[in-house]
């Protein structure tokens, strides 16, 4: 009989996403809870002489993460502007 090995570590991901089986849905959903930021550099140049450089950020979140109590001000200002907009195209 062979001894037992340890379970392996879970890795980061595994962690953040969970090792259960997932729809693509659930992983798009858990991310967008927790917020995900993608970085990147954009070089641009002619002639193998660099012109413009840039660092590029993307965050990746649910608004009402971002943006905490909003979500009730957002929907009540929507809301009144589309009101005011069917009473301008009823007169």
């Amino acid at each position: 009989m062979s001894p037992r090995q340890p379970a392996p570590k879970p890795s980061a991901a595994d962690e953040i996403i969970g090792t259960e089986d997932q729809s693509l849905l659930d992983v798009v959903d858990n991310l967008l809870n927790k917020g995900v930021v993608l970085t990147g550099d954009l070089t641009l140049g002619l002639a193998n002489v660099d012109l413009v450089y840039a660092r590029l950020s993307l965050l990746l979140s649910a608004a009402d993460r971002v943006l905490p109590g909003e979500h009730n001000d957002l929907t009540e200002r929507r809301h009144a502007r589309r009101t005011q907009l069917r009473r301008r195209s009823r007169a």
